[in-house]
Formats: structure tokens, sequence, C-alpha cells
């Protein structure tokens, strides 16, 4: 008789969250807590990275910035986030996470100088 294998709640989110569908809803599901620990977002960020193949599959500024991002979430648990989410219900909107049908987050030579002057002209914006 072989051992039943326990599979982890960590590696079963990472599967699920591999699917940019889920990935999309379950930051978005983060977005729309009320009350939420201070670590939620910041962790379900991490999550999300690691199962889209972990930093090492992002460009090199979208690693800065994911690290800027974490820097300033570990000061304030995204309080200024859920601010945003609040004031826009207040206001009667959304914010929604969907999934980019051009994927250039993720490295490769073309799609990396896409995303960077994407990001670049969002900065200078």
């Amino acid at each position: 008789m072989e051992a039943q294998q326990s599979v982890s709640y960590q590696d079963d989110l990472i599967e699920f969250l591999e699917k940019p569908e889920a990935a999309a809803a379950y930051i978005e599901a983060i977005l729309e807590e009320k009350n939420v620990e201070a670590e939620l977002l910041p962790l379900a960020l991490s999550n999300i990275v690691e199962a889209r193949g972990g930093l090492i599959q992002l460009s090199e500024l979208a690693k800065l910035d994911y690290e800027k991002l974490k820097n300033s979430l570990s000061k304030t648990g995204g309080e200024e986030v859920y601010l945003l989410v609040a004031l826009l219900d207040a206001l009667g909107f959304q914010l929604q996470i969907g999934v980019k049908s051009d994927r250039s987050i993720l490295k490769s030579e073309s799609n990396m100088e896409n995303c960077e002057s994407q990001i670049s002209s969002l900065r200078s914006a």
C-alpha cells in the first residue's frame, strides 16, 4: 500500500495562480477585503510573482518596481492602495484587475523593450 502524498496549501495556491485569470481574481479579491491585515497585499503579490515563474521571469525594470513596491508595502501595509479602493467605491467606481492580452512584463528581448517603454511613458506622464 502506497503512502498518500500530501500537497501543501502553498503549493496548491501557487499552482492555481499559474492561471492568469485566477491570479487576477485573487489580487482583485485581496483589494476588495475590508479590515485587511497589513501582510496580506505584499504576500498576495509575492505569491503571484512566484506563480509567474519568480523574479527571474521579470524584466530588470519590473524587478526594480517590484522591489520598490514591496519595500513601500512593508512600511504601510498597502494603506494607500486600500484608501484608493475605498475612495473609488465611495465615488461609485471599482478597481478591476484583468489579464493583459500582451504579457510584456515577462522577460524576453522584444517584450522587455516594450515593457520598459510603457513604464517610462507612465513615469513621465
